[in-house]
């Protein structure tokens, strides 16, 4: 019986290596460009400060410093640009962030579990042809038999 599969590993050992893309990645910004680097680091470092909830509450209070004067004025467009302007921008901000932050801890979860998911289906799938690797060795061995005999 002659061999008509030859399994040819891919990419395994470098996805092992690599593991799954996460989020968290991001963080560790390697550019060789020192100014992108700097910039990446700086919008990254500002973006941490700005993504906790206690930097909403710290907006909170100061878009409230602003709240006496603008509802003092009466003018209904003044306190609707107060709101809009001072209070939504100020206090959304932080808090959209921080659910982003959930959000990327959430979705690197899920990466990891499908890393996980596709190593496992790659270990039955090596384990399979290991298995139909045996049975090949099993044929031949019969097939020689059943040739080497005279027949009738």
């Amino acid at each position: 019986m002659t061999q008509t599969f030859t399994h040819i590993e891919h990419f395994i050992e470098e996805r092992r290596r690599r593991g799954p893309v996460m989020v968290d990645d991001q963080r560790r910004l390697k550019n060789p460009n020192p100014v992108i680097r700097f910039n990446a680091r700086a919008g990254l470092l500002i973006t941490v400060i700005v993504g906790t909830m206690w930097c909403a509450y710290l907006f909170t209070a100061l878009a409230l410093v602003s709240a006496p004067s603008a509802f003092k004025t009466g003018d209904k467009i003044t306190i609707v640009a107060w709101i809009a302007q001072t209070f939504l921008q100020l206090v959304l901000l932080p808090i959209i962030i921080v659910g982003q932050n959930i959000q990327a801890k959430a979705s690197d979860k899920r990466a990891q579990a499908t890393y996980d998911d596709a190593d496992a289906v790659l270990h039955e799938a090596l384990m399979i042809q290991k298995h139909l690797e045996t049975q090949d060795a099993e044929l031949e061995r019969i097939l020689q038999i059943v040739q080497a005999k005279p027949p009738g």
